[in-house]
């Protein structure tokens, strides 16, 4: 509880810098360094003061990060103040100055005198969302007690990632994910990509499983009610594009991921490819049943990339995304992708100019031969990210939730750059 002869600090802020009032009247200049947030400053020397003092004082701050009013314990203790008048800080009062005889005098019925003049109304619209105060950890207890504390740099970063992962767009939108040589993570990445745009951006996501030799993105997702596969969609192709199908209709031939929100087309790993191959009208008329029922699709591709499906899917796709291992061998074999679609015609160029690369690290430990890698894609395509090394990545089912908060954020910077492209 405060009295009258609490003492009180005054602070004002703007941008870094501070000025800080004391008890006594002395202003002091205060300035944040680096990623250091001014109020924290401004509170470690109101804090000073009160232990210097032995007493509690109050804190009264104003300026650019709004208004503030706390105690602040002898002992270091914050606390948020009752609410009460705030005195303002101790000012000097200006000399009365004569009027200006040049200055037209208002009449008392003159419609411009001041006193008939309302004062500009309160907008009950906000002119902006406030900035956005970070609700974790140590901050959401200081932010209770009254200090409310701005995100870091990284919270930020994370925050607008998220806005530009949950856009939707006007049309939907196709993702090629390619690689010609196997086991470089396209599987992985596939799951991963549609998780992301379906945990933060809402559902009707497709991750399908365009491969003719046995693809395996079937055995690394979660399965559905029923067992079925692209081969079973095919026959009911054109039921689902009549006039009378139903939305859910297309639940019978996708697998539903109850955790991160996508559905996954399977192929059969079972079959041999001659088993299971597409031809290229059979893909456009899966494509048009996916596109009806889905906003995004996401296309693990195989390593055939002479297949029809292969090339029809560059065709259709509106980003293309190459992951690699930081080894030469992978590597290389992305770069000759991105060399081959270049030649190949101004779409499939579009698409290399507009990739964007991902370098996974496979093992603890080597992140130096990952960074060597990505740095060799930086002049070639417009993004390239890493992952780092996460043991849930590596086999069994892939899940979102159960990957580190280092891995889930690097996966959510790959699908913030693949929405950019997706613009």
């Amino acid at each position: 509880m405060t009295t009258e002869t609490t003492p009180r600090a005054y602070a004002t802020v703007t941008g870094p810098n501070a000025t800080f009032i004391a008890p006594n009247g002395e202003a002091e200049p205060i300035s944040a360094a680096g990623d250091e947030d001014i109020r924290h400053i401004v509170v470690r020397r109101a804090t000073d003061e009160a232990r210097r003092t032995g007493t509690a004082l109050e804190l009264i701050t104003s300026g650019d990060r709004g208004e503030h009013h706390l105690i602040i314990g002898a002992t270091g203790d914050v606390a948020a103040a009752p609410t009460a008048d705030v005195i303002p800080p101790p000012a000097t009062t200006p000399e009365a100055t004569e009027p200006d005889p040049a200055a037209p005098t208002a009449e008392p019925n003159d419609v411009s005198a001041e006193q008939d003049v309302p004062a500009s109304r309160h907008s009950f619209i906000a002119p902006g969302a406030a900035a956005p105060k970070a609700n974790t950890g140590w901050r959401r207890l200081a932010a209770r007690a009254g200090i409310p504390i701005a995100e870091t740099k990284t919270q930020l970063r994370r925050r607008e990632a998220i806005g530009r992962v949950s856009r939707h767009w006007a049309g939907y939108r196709n993702i090629a994910v390619a690689n010609g040589k196997g086991g470089v993570g396209k599987t992985m990445t596939s799951a991963m990509v549609a998780a992301v745009f379906a945990r933060y951006g809402g559902g009707n996501v497709l991750a399908w499983d365009n491969n003719d030799t046995r693809g395996t993105l079937g055995w690394r997702t979660e399965q559905g009610l029923y067992d079925t596969t692209i081969r079973d969609l095919l026959p009911a192709a054109h039921d689902l594009l009549g006039a009378t199908a139903s939305v859910s209709d297309i639940s019978r031939f996708v697998h539903h991921q109850p955790d991160d929100r996508y559905d996954v087309l399977r192929s059969n790993p079972e079959l041999l490819a001659a088993h299971q191959r597409i031809e290229k009208d059979e893909f456009d008329l899966l494509l048009q049943v996916a596109v009806r029922y889905y906003r995004l699709i996401v296309f693990d591709s195989g390593n055939d990339e002479s297949a029809d499906r292969w090339l029809r899917m560059i065709d259709n796709s509106h980003q293309l995304v190459i992951p690699t291992l930081p080894s030469p061998e992978s590597a290389e074999s992305a770069s000759l992708l991105l060399d081959a679609l270049r030649q190949r015609d101004r779409h499939s160029a579009a698409l290399a100019a507009n990739a964007v690369v991902i370098v996974t690290t496979p093992e603890a430990g080597s992140r130096h031969d990952t960074k060597t890698i990505a740095a060799g894609f930086a002049d070639q395509v417009r993004v390239v990210e890493t992952i780092p090394f996460d043991a849930a990545l590596k086999s069994g089912a892939l899940r979102f939730d159960a990957l580190g908060r280092a891995t889930q954020d690097a996966w959510l910077r790959v699908a913030a750059a693949v929405a950019t492209g997706l613009d």
